[in-house]
């Protein structure tokens, strides 16, 4: 392989670079581009893109239809940026914290025709980085590239890597005594493409030829650790380890993907506009996410790289049975797991019920 970085190396170097506020290239349909994420941008690194030539700020539909503006190209706008647009412009445009103090940000033109490729891969290496999904786009010749010192990456190349599911290695076993249960193993997974580590706690020696009791529990910083009452996680949490800890067998697969695989900033940027009126789903729209970003099939390859094909899957969500489903693991059943509702989190529950089909 030789010292130079691979693909996936780059694109862990790109999202890094876009969280510093690095511009990073992107190549493809005989184009060249600059990206850099709205989130980061400084004012002099805005005034530098500006002096390459036409300004392009993509954001995707959910974050377009809040703002009024045409996306043209399935699910992205490519919204050009005015000449003397200054950094609060752009930066009012990717988040959403302001719009009902300040609701009136166009009329907003947005570019018809011509491919947006360029612009959907940069949005998602900023969603990827788990900063806003809102890139700053300008066309550059090829040689910048080198000139400037810069990541470049190819689109055609790149493309099927950011699609695809990263693969999984072992790192390491240990037994951890829990409250819950003293037989306890911990295994760490790492991802090839640098994100973050997943983690299993196998509960006892499950029977590999039986269906196996287990939770697919997405990482909750606020709910596991801090006792929040704004949503069930934490009660989850416990309540599955400590019904697998009276069965005497199981896993737990805790996946680190918070917010519905948006990250925990933007999660808090969700509930910074749930305290202004907006529901779970409706705020994740207005910050440009779907209703749930999370990829179970990081779940299914634990599972199966530890030996299970069948499960009892404790989950009141059928998009995790589904998937289980989708990637080979049989659920044999659901056990539902309908804990922790409080005064804080009635309305989000009801809307995990009424819009995201969870079964509460």
């Amino acid at each position: 392989m030789g010292l130079r970085p691979d693909l996936n190396e780059t694109l862990a170097r790109a999202r890094a670079d876009l969280r510093m506020g690095v511009p990073v290239g992107l190549t493809g349909g005989g184009q060249t581009v600059l990206v850099a994420s709205a989130e980061t941008l400084s004012e002099a690194r805005l005034y530098e893109l500006r002096a390459l030539g036409p300004l392009d700020l993509a954001l995707t539909g959910r974050r377009a239809a809040t703002l009024k503006a045409r996306a043209y190209d399935d699910g992205v706008a490519r919204v050009v940026v005015p000449k003397e647009a200054q950094l609060s412009w752009v930066q009012d445009l990717a988040d959403p914290a302001d719009d009902l103090a300040n609701p009136m940000k166009g009329p907003l033109q947005t570019r018809r025709g011509g491919s947006a490729v360029l612009h959907r891969l940069a949005l998602q290496l900023c969603k990827g980085a788990r900063l806003l999904p809102a890139a700053l786009v300008v066309g550059v010749s090829a040689d910048r590239m080198t000139t400037e010192g810069l990541l470049s990456i190819n689109a055609a190349e790149a493309a099927p890597l950011l699609d695809a599911l990263p693969e999984l290695d072992h790192v390491v076993s240990a037994r951890v005594p829990l409250r819950a249960a003293e037989n306890a193993r911990l295994h760490i997974y790492r991802p090839k493409d640098g994100s973050e580590e997943h983690y299993a706690i196998e509960i006892g020696r499950p029977d590999r030829a039986k269906p196996v009791l287990a939770r697919l529990h997405s990482a909750c910083f606020t709910g596991d650790l801090l006792g929040s009452l704004k949503c069930d996680c934490g009660p989850q949490l416990n309540a599955a380890l400590a019904q697998m800890g009276q069965e005497g067998a199981g896993v737990l697969l805790y996946l680190q993907q918070e917010g519905r695989g948006i990250g925990l900033a933007n999660k808090m940027r969700a509930y910074a506009l749930q305290d202004q009126g907006f529901d779970t789903v409706e705020a994740n729209h207005r910050l440009g996410f779907e209703d749930d970003e999370r990829d179970f099939r990081l779940g299914a390859q634990i599972l199966e790289q530890l030996g299970f094909s069948s499960v009892r899957l404790m989950t009141n969500n059928p998009a995790k049975m589904r998937m289980m489903e989708s990637c080979g693991i049989a659920v044999a059943d659901r056990v539902p797991l309908k804990v922790g509702e409080t005064p804080f989190n009635s309305r989000y529950l009801a809307v995990k019920a009424a819009k995201s089909g969870h079964l509460l």
